[in-house]
């Protein structure tokens, strides 16, 4: 398999403890998940962190605002990290996602070349809030699933800060 998952100790059943680094940068896609939410869009967030630690793109979802289906957070700051940095930078960098990406986001983060992804609510949690709405459901397909089947190693840590990232979520979806 070629998903690492990370083993550290975890506050909320399933939850995976974060360092400073991967805390504060995963609390900044949260926070661009606020604000895609405050523009009446769906509450997600990313934020794509170089191996320096430069954030080199930062995003929330548009995809209301827009009408544009594929106007996810992740897909957002790829669209603009992809044309100004190189594979082999985008190969050491780290994208925050305020929630675990979909099957189409786990496809863009793979074809970017970016390995490593730190995510904060898990899909399984989400769609407890999404209900059973069709028009709210996703393709119930992991992320790591879709990571497994890469011919090189993306790191995959989350779900984290699932507390904080699953606050934006209250009361947006309908039951």
């Amino acid at each position: 398999m070629q998903v690492a998952e990370s083993s550290a100790a975890s506050a909320l059943p399933g939850e995976v403890a974060l360092d400073e680094r991967d805390g504060t940068y995963l609390m900044r896609a949260i926070a661009w998940s606020r604000t895609g939410r405050e523009r009446g869009n769906r509450p997600f967030g990313a934020v794509v962190v170089s191996d320096n630690g430069e954030v080199l793109a930062e995003a929330w979802c548009n995809g209301t605002e827009t009408g544009d289906c594929t106007g996810h957070a992740e897909m957002m700051a790829l669209r603009q990290v992809s044309p100004q940095v190189d594979r082999e930078t985008l190969a050491r960098a780290t994208i925050y996602s305020s929630a675990e990406p979909c099957v189409m986001c786990a496809g863009a983060i793979f074809w970017s070349n970016i390995r490593r992804v730190v995510y904060g609510i898990d899909a399984v949690r989400l769609r407890v809030f999404r209900g059973k709405r069709p028009e709210q459901r996703d393709a119930e397909l992991s992320c790591r699933d879709v990571f497994a089947a890469s011919p090189h190693l993306i790191e995959c840590v989350g779900p984290a800060l699932i507390d904080a990232a699953s606050a934006p979520h209250i009361g947006v979806w309908r039951p």
